[in-house]
């Protein structure tokens, strides 16, 4: 049987995941993504209760949109008490992008498990 700690540490986990897919579905609606990808711990299968969410979302921007497209969607999201990292990049920059090991973009592609996409 669990320990009460290993209960909270697993309800904390599902709660998370809950948020995480929340979150997505609200980045959907609200920006209408191309595709959301997570990555990191969340995608490895190894997130805990304290982990952040790293979320790739892919979107037609320019490069000066993405900050306030990041912005945007931060400020869209403040609701969900869960660290979150959350990165914006274009279908171009992620063509460009995509083998270059050291860009944020290639783990998210390589470990990454797309959440939605149209």
């Amino acid at each position: 049987m669990a320990t009460p700690s290993l209960l909270r540490a697993r309800e904390g986990l599902f709660m998370n995941e809950k948020i995480v897919y929340s979150m997505v579905k609200r980045i959907q609606e609200k920006f209408n993504p191309e595709k959301i990808i997570v990555f990191g711990s969340w995608a490895r299968g190894e997130a805990g209760p304290d982990s952040d969410v790293d979320l790739l979302v892919i979107m037609d921007c320019t490069r000066e949109q993405k900050r306030e497209i990041q912005a945007a969607i931060r400020k869209e999201l403040r609701e969900f008490k869960v660290p979150k990292d959350i990165v914006i990049a274009s279908p171009e920059d992620i063509n460009k992008y995509k083998d270059a090991w050291w860009t944020v973009y290639h783990p998210a592609l390589e470990e990454g498990k797309v959440l939605y996409e149209q």
